[in-house]
């Protein structure tokens, strides 16, 4: 692959997001169709997959009281900036939190399961006294796949400027071998999006170890580590750093972060148990970048076929990615990266997604802490068989076999897991 093919997949795969994705997905959807009609707003309908419903129904929105798909649509109406893609949501007052409430209190917000074979797929219609418009998202977060105005088509097969996802082609032709010769040899200037991971994932971090969010898990772990319940150690560091970061994000904070495969939480736990460890272990800077570059590349590649949303937790990818990183601050070797991957993936494969919320920080610590075990293991030179449950000798093929039960095997699990929250 060219050098550059890589640099733009992170480009492309790397974007900044304020709040959980998929009700800020919502808000961008009915920010899009606000802004091509004029007039006094009558109905706002929300239609999406039951997988867009599971992360949307209980997580936080950045500053707001208000969850679920009715309320992301409705102040994505109010006060979003479609322009600023998933950082629409930035700088909303109680003031725009008021007027979405009005909305939803009039009767005006209506939101339904679609019936769309697709995962991951919103449409927001908008109807005022004078136009309609319609707009669906599919795919990725911030892929806009059609805009309609008054029954007629002006825009189909993504938005200018919002940052698609990658081209199948080229997340095809990714490898393992390949991802690892290109983050070892390539220029430091090429890294400057990690960088930029690192610094914004652990503001909040540190947010979420300082203030009082969710379940606190992060801050507990590191509490508890305070009081010598438990040892100060590579686990713990890196379990209560990315842990902390999900408590904020899943609360509600209104600090940034940088999204992997169109997951904040996934970018989380890509990048700051790798921190954490780089960290614990005085690495040079430059040995950190590298090693969440790798982090972040490999999860990108198995989340390609993995799917952007599933019956199982994305974060478990990102642990697989998270391993792969903390093997090369140990001074590892690509056979040995192999092997932490393929212990992730013979760990963590069976955690199931039901939905985004503060619980989500225990599964980031889960997944942060496998990451460090993994990697122990690997550089001791354990791994497991290809004897074993559906482990291959191959580790692509071991990917291949995981992102086969996410997408084939899971279905009706989706659905269950889908109607047992509803009916609560």
């Amino acid at each position: 692959m060219e050098e550059n093919k890589i640099s733009m997949i992170l480009e492309k795969e790397l974007v900044v997001a304020l709040g959980c994705t998929e009700p800020v997905a919502i808000a961008l959807a009915a920010a899009t169709a606000k802004k091509h009609v004029n007039g006094e707003i009558q109905e706002v309908m929300v239609k999406a997959s039951g997988n867009i419903i599971k992360n949307a129904k209980s997580v936080g929105i950045p500053g707001m009281s208000g969850k679920g798909l009715d309320f992301s649509a409705a102040i994505g109406v109010v006060a979003g900036n479609p322009d600023r893609k998933l950082e629409l949501l930035e700088g909303l007052t109680k003031e725009d939190e008021r007027l979405a409430f009005k909305l939803i209190n009039e009767g005006k917000v209506k939101a339904s399961q679609s019936d769309s074979p697709k995962r991951l797929f919103i449409e927001v219609t908008v109807q005022t006294d004078q136009q309609s418009a319609r707009v669906i998202i599919s795919d990725n977060h911030s892929n806009i796949s059609l805009i309609e105005v008054d029954g007629k088509a002006i825009s189909r097969g993504g938005c200018e400027n919002l940052g698609v996802a990658s081209e199948g082609e080229e997340l095809d032709k990714l490898s393992i071998d390949e991802i690892y010769e290109w983050v070892i040899q390539t220029d430091l200037k090429n890294l400057a999006l990690v960088k930029q991971s690192i610094d914004l994932n652990k503001v909040i971090a540190l947010e979420g170890l300082s203030g009082d969010y969710g379940l606190n898990v992060g801050k507990t772990i590191q509490q508890n580590v305070q009081k010598g319940i438990l040892s100060d150690d590579l686990a713990t560091v890196a379990m209560s750093l990315a842990a902390a970061g999900s408590d904020a994000r899943m609360a509600g904070s209104t600090l940034p972060v940088m999204a992997n495969s169109g997951s904040g939480n996934q970018g989380i736990a890509v990048t700051l148990p790798v921190v954490g460890v780089a960290e614990k272990l005085q690495v040079s800077e430059e040995k950190m970048i590298r090693a969440v570059a790798l982090s972040h590349l490999v999860t990108i590649h198995i989340k390609s076929k993995f799917g952007r949303l599933s019956a199982l937790c994305g974060v478990t990818v990102a642990g697989m990615g998270a391993s792969a990183g903390i093997v090369h601050l140990l001074d590892g070797s690509l056979q040995q990266v192999k092997g932490a991957i393929q212990n992730t993936i013979g760990n963590v494969s069976g955690m199931i997604c039901d939905g985004a919320k503060a619980g989500c920080a225990m599964k980031v610590s889960t997944c942060s802490n496998v990451a460090v075990q993994s990697a122990l293991l690997a550089i001791n030179h354990q791994e497991i068989q290809s004897t074993d449950g559906f482990i291959h000798e191959d580790v692509e093929k071991t990917i291949d076999a995981f992102c086969t039960l996410g997408n084939e095997g899971t279905r009706q699990t989706d659905e269950l897991i889908l109607k047992l929250m509803m009916e609560k």
